[in-house]
């Protein structure tokens, strides 16, 4: 070990003394902010995973649409399952519809999906929380939970659906009565406003409350694991004009590209935001070095008069600012991840405390607190922490690199 380090230790942590004051404060300057950007960028992380996990499995990687609906059903199926990547694919048709039990209504969306098809593309099965897929017939719906909820529905009610076909009938004088539908699942996706407002039926019935005959609207499709959804979407478009020339695919990043935008600058600019929290703390590491400095002049000047080059003067204090910044980098690094171990209990306290409860569950459209922290973040927030922390000992390290021994050693 070099003296300058050695003697970087010695003031950093003084015989007889556990922790000075002053290298607490610097150390927990620069814990808090990286607790906190670890915690905030974890959680916008979490989010945006959140998000994109919800749209792969409720859309699969992607998405074959037309500007109406397709009619030849069979020839455009044939055609995606023998494009190259695909290794599933599930017709849908989709519209809005009221629904209503017991007197009390609801306008969901509704979306008919082909029951032997759909978990080869959607895992549909792990978000049914009561009831099974299997029981779902053309008599029969599954709807979300909040939905159910809402209204009053449970395993083994039966519901009315009010399609737009019905108004169409009513124009042209004809009868059609709202179908009644009998709730054989319940299913939970884990974001407030899929759980509020998703119906499923099975895709005829989708098909005759529609009017579409044979019809759909689209197909999701899942394709090979590690497979680059907008290559193979490119690829699909250029396959579709020749069995459905209004046809068009697009992959999950592509349908949702403005949402994942805006969720991605919103994590950048707290991380921004937030970076500036450690520069504070090295302005702490800068001043409390600075005191050093000046603290210990006379010292400083005995080790040039014994041959102390310049150089390793000011060495030793850009090795307590390094220091201080692992440090206090692996401080914050546990402390932020302690938070997150105990994200969903803080939450839960403060929620009770304030009485916000039903306030968060409406508008927080997480049933948990996500976090998720990719490997690439990780070592951004600990690769500034301690440059900026290093950083902030130039100006101490150059102040003490000036003084003259003789004028340090005359200093009282």
């Amino acid at each position: 070990m070099s003296w300058s380090l050695y003697l970087a230790f010695k003031q950093l942590f003084p015989s007889g003394k556990r922790f000075p004051f002053f290298t607490a404060i610097s150390v927990l300057g620069v814990v808090l902010g990286v607790a906190l950007l670890i915690v905030s960028i974890s959680v916008m992380g979490g989010f945006g995973r959140e998000i994109k996990r919800m749209i792969v499995d409720t859309q699969g990687d992607a998405q074959v649409r037309a500007g109406g609906y397709l009619t030849n059903t069979d020839e455009v199926l044939a055609a995606l399952e023998s494009a190259p990547g695909v290794v599933g694919v599930s017709p849908f048709a989709e519209g809005v519809v009221m629904l209503e039990h017991n007197s009390k209504p609801a306008f969901p969306a509704l979306q008919g999906i082909d029951v032997d098809r759909i978990n080869d593309v959607i895992p549909l099965n792990d978000y049914i929380r009561a009831g099974t897929l299997d029981h779902l017939d053309d008599d029969s719906v599954i709807l979300s939970s909040r939905l159910a909820y809402s209204i009053g529905a449970r395993i083994g009610s039966y519901v009315e659906v009010y399609s737009p076909l019905l108004l169409e009938k009513i124009k042209a004088d004809e009868v059609m009565l709202p179908r009644e539908l009998e709730v054989v699942g319940i299913m939970e996706i884990g974001h407030q406003s899929l759980d509020s407002s998703l119906v499923l039926v099975t895709l005829r019935r989708m098909q005759e409350l529609y009017g579409l005959g044979e019809g759909v609207h689209g197909f999701s499709l899942k394709l090979v694991e590690g497979m680059d959804p907008d290559l193979a979407a490119r690829q699909l478009n250029s396959i579709l004009p020749e069995v459905a020339p209004h046809a068009f695919a697009r992959s999950w990043m592509d349908s949702n590209e403005d949402f994942l935008f805006v969720v991605q600058l919103e994590k950048n600019m707290i991380f921004f935001l937030l970076i500036f929290i450690i520069v504070v703390a090295a302005f702490s590491v800068t001043s409390s070095l600075l005191i050093a400095v000046v603290r210990k002049t006379r010292e400083i000047g005995l080790l040039g008069a014994m041959g102390g080059k310049t150089r390793d003067v000011a060495l030793c204090f850009c090795w307590q600012a390094l220091i201080i910044g692992v440090t206090g980098t692996v401080g914050g690094v546990g402390l932020g991840y302690l938070v997150l171990h105990f994200r969903n209990n803080i939450i839960a306290t403060f929620t009770k405390l304030t009485g916000s409860e039903e306030a968060l569950v409406r508008f927080y459209e997480f049933s948990n607190l996500p976090a998720y922290l990719s490997d690439q973040d990780f070592w951004l927030i600990v690769g500034l922490a301690v440059s900026i922390s290093t950083l902030a000992g130039i100006l101490p390290a150059w102040r003490a690199a000036r003084l003259q021994p003789v004028e340090a050693l005359r200093s009282e």
